[in-house]
């Protein structure tokens, strides 16, 4: 079997990081790998699969080697700058910013729900925004057989969602510190704010997982709102995710779509307390479902928990299970 040469730009961040546990862990066939971040973290080691390797400084001619595939985490404003830079040298971008995911030239992918849209990529594939990528993995097979009319969106995201600082503020403030990162304290708080305000009164973050989930879905005009929130948790975004369908729906059936359906664990036992936890989903792949129950307040509505690992599933995990559906392609082509 061919290997291949791979790149992580922002190897020391916290989604870099993740990057290079997920790679070690799913054993993808690499030859070379290089790691790069910015001048600040230059110099630093990182060790992969037993060996030493140097953080290098990234800058207009790091793409001259051969490289297959580049891992990006290092911010919107370097994902501009040198994603097309890499592109232009031959190498698949796999991009974990907002800086390219609503571009109509570029992929949106999540691999349980359209890994086909991998082929139409020019250069450069987006990785979504976590908060959408567990809520489409959960709402794809449903939205095959019923057809969604409409999304109520409400999440409960972790402080790693807002990186390091984000981390950090919790811990700080468990101690009675002030934040640094968030506009208020997050320690024993929920805060209805994650990205800025827009004109709409919408968050950025919630018009993301609008516009990504009918990107992703193929669905221009589906109805969709989404209010987004920061809660103390460290690890995990939990989301209530309530549905409307055009089609009616058997709740056994709904059940089985989801058990059968590729990386979704459905928990869903409440009379014996069993339903998704961030803490039981932290640090797994999978997305999980429970409180499946009908919405009884309009024909055809339904009900969702869905919980995932963000750094994982949400980032890092994604983006390499987008390298292995790629390489997939590219075996599969003679490449």
């Amino acid at each position: 079997m061919r290997k291949y040469n791979f790149a992580i730009i922002g190897a020391t961040g916290v989604v870099g990081r993740a990057f290079i546990k997920v790679l070690e862990e799913r054993n993808l066939p690499i030859d070379n790998i290089y790691f790069m971040s910015s001048a600040r973290s230059a110099g630093q080691k990182i060790e992969f699969k037993n060996k030493e390797y140097t953080v290098e400084e990234l800058n207009e001619n790091s793409f001259d080697k051969d490289i297959d595939v580049a891992l990006f985490s290092a911010g919107g404003d370097i994902s501009l700058k040198y994603a097309p830079i890499a592109a232009s040298k031959g190498v698949i971008v796999i991009d974990n910013s907002s800086a390219f995911r609503m571009d109509p030239e570029v992929p949106l992918v999540v691999p349980e729900v359209n890994s086909e849209d991998i082929l139409l990529n020019k250069g450069i594939i987006a990785n979504p925004n976590c908060s959408t990528i567990q809520a489409v993995v959960a709402l794809k097979p449903l939205h095959d057989k019923y057809s969604i009319k409409r999304i109520v969106y409400s999440t409960y995201q972790a402080v790693s969602g807002a990186g390091m600082a984000g981390l950090k503020d919790l811990e700080e403030g468990l101690k009675g510190n002030p934040p640094k990162k968030f506009p208020h304290q997050i320690a024993n708080n929920c805060i209805p704010h994650i990205d800025v305000f827009l004109d709409n009164g919408y968050t950025k973050e919630e018009m993301k997982m609008i516009k990504e989930t009918r990107k992703i879905l193929h669905a221009p005009s589906m109805a969709i709102t989404a209010t987004t929130v920061r809660v103390p948790v460290f690890e995990s975004h939990s989301e209530s995710i309530n549905v409307e369908f055009e089609k009616d729906f058997n709740l056994a059936e709904v059940r089985m779509l989801l058990t059968d359906s590729p990386g979704i664990i459905v928990m869903d036992d409440p009379k014996n307390n069993v339903y998704p936890l961030a803490i039981y989903a932290a640090g797994k792949d999978d997305t999980f479902v429970g409180r499946i129950r009908r919405d009884e307040s309009v024909k055809s509505g339904l009900n969702l928990w869905v919980v995932a690992d963000n750094v994982r599933k949400g980032a890092a995990t994604n983006a390499v299970q987008i390298a292995e559906k790629l390489i997939e392609y590219w075996n599969k082509e003679g490449n």
